[in-house]
């Protein structure tokens, strides 16, 4: 189990995040509702933005900041994940003008549960904590941060580098 913050209050994970250097499996909604899994994503760099809900202003930030940030490089592919249902993900993102990021939900996957990132207790029980995770081309996990603070940003430039 994992601890982060909310608002200054300690707030446990049901886990830990997957570890540097392990491959691990997700099934994940994308937008038309099929899976996304990581056969999808073979042979490209992954950054998985992970947060609880696309609704919160920092969540809203860190889609922002990694759309102008990473989608611009090479060979790699930005995923924001959150329990918010596809449609809600992609609205939030067409109406911003964010079209260089990919969503996906968790809404029908134990995706939060396997990767230790489901909050365990506080007010957002249920949802997910904020972290984020680079997959190298093979899937293998090369970065991962969970955020201590929820309603902080993510370290945006150790995600971007890496990428590298």
């Amino acid at each position: 189990m994992a601890t982060t913050a909310l608002g200054g209050n300690p707030v446990s994970t049901v886990g830990d995040l997957p570890s540097i250097g392990s491959s691990p499996s997700f099934t994940l909604t994308k937008s038309d509702l099929s899976d996304l899994t990581p056969a999808d994503l073979a042979g490209k760099k992954v950054l998985l933005n992970i947060f609880p809900s696309i609704d919160t202003p920092t969540c809203a930030a860190s889609v922002r900041a990694f759309n102008q940030r990473a989608a611009a490089l090479d060979n790699t592919v930005v995923i924001n994940v959150s329990a918010d249902l596809p449609f809600a993900q992609g609205r939030f993102c067409a109406a911003e003008g964010i079209a260089d990021v990919s969503n996906a939900s968790t809404f029908r996957s134990d995706f939060g549960q396997a990767w230790g990132l489901t909050l365990a207790d506080g007010k957002l029980a249920g949802l997910l904590a904020r972290a984020v995770v680079v997959l190298d081309e093979t899937g293998s996990v090369t970065y991962s941060q969970l955020v201590p603070e929820i309603a902080q940003e993510p370290d945006y430039e150790s995600a971007i580098a890496a990428l590298g």
